[in-house]
């Protein structure tokens, strides 16, 4: 089991504990509303991969601060010739989403503020999404000249059709929560003061719920609606590879900085 305790790969960026049968991973970079990284992602992956090792009978994804999570770290010099490394995060991120798809522990997170980017497979690759009603979702990443990664096309597209999945991922719009609940493209949408109990109830009554029966419905409902996932990240990384290193994704990056209006010239 990888040592995540503080000072490890992801240092103090992620959390896990285990209470009561709950296993909770926390994103903790709440100073950049928990933009991921590569690094994290592996390491969530880890926990993930190896739950039941730790007696825990169902997994949270949740977050400090005042988002969920603001998408991939976009930091670096987006002209630096490292092409297959700006695709390690991609990677990692189907890692992940694969583990959370693929336990046979239920999986839910808890999404507040913020849910940005590769945060929106992440929260929805759950197989209950909660949301505050501060919450709010959005495929940003045409807004930077790349198309949506991490499973994005098949798990909202499976979530809310293809209308409302190619409205999101082309027009990079935000989704409220009572919206996204509406849709369909999450479990439930809840009050902000009373948020936290809600997720808490939810998670004892998985704890103390069938094991077994949990794990045979959701692979039998993720076969019937995800089978395209592995497909998905197939065609999601080859085109996000040929993005990564086009001048449209080198004006979306700068323009995001100089928080002015994107001029994308790539036909």
């Amino acid at each position: 089991m990888t040592d995540l305790t503080p000072g490890t790969r992801s240092g103090d960026s992620i959390g896990w504990a285990v209470d009561h049968g709950v296993l909770t991973l926390w994103l903790r970079r709440a100073t950049t509303l928990n933009a991921i990284d590569g690094a994290m992602l592996e390491d969530l992956a880890d926990v993930v991969e190896q739950a039941t090792d730790h007696g825990a009978s169902v997994i949270a994804l949740r977050a400090e601060g005042r988002g969920f999570c603001s998408g991939a770290d976009i930091g670096g010099d987006p002209t630096a010739d490292d092409g297959p490394a700006k695709t390690d995060t991609i990677v990692a991120g189907e890692r992940l989403v694969r583990a959370m798809t693929t336990s046979p522990l239920p999986v839910v997170s808890a999404v507040h503020g913020p849910c940005a980017g590769i945060g929106v497979p992440l929260a929805l690759a759950a197989d209950l999404t909660l949301a505050s009603d501060q919450a709010f979702f959005m495929l940003a990443f045409t807004r930077i000249g790349l198309m949506p990664d991490g499973g994005a096309t098949a798990l909202v597209a499976a979530a809310v059709g293809r209308a409302t999945a190619m409205r999101m991922a082309l027009l990079a719009e935000r989704i409220t929560a009572a919206d996204a609940a509406a849709q369909g493209l999450i479990a439930s949408v809840s009050r902000a003061d009373t948020f936290d109990a809600h997720v808490n109830d939810v998670l004892a009554r998985l704890a103390a719920g069938p094991s077994v029966a949990y794990a045979l419905t959701k692979q039998a409902v993720n076969d019937a609606t995800l089978a395209s996932l592995d497909h998905a990240f197939q065609v999601e990384l080859e085109g996000q590879a040929g993005l990564l290193v086009a001048a449209d994704f080198v004006e979306g990056t700068t323009a995001f900085r100089e928080k002015r209006a994107a001029v994308f010239t790539d036909r």
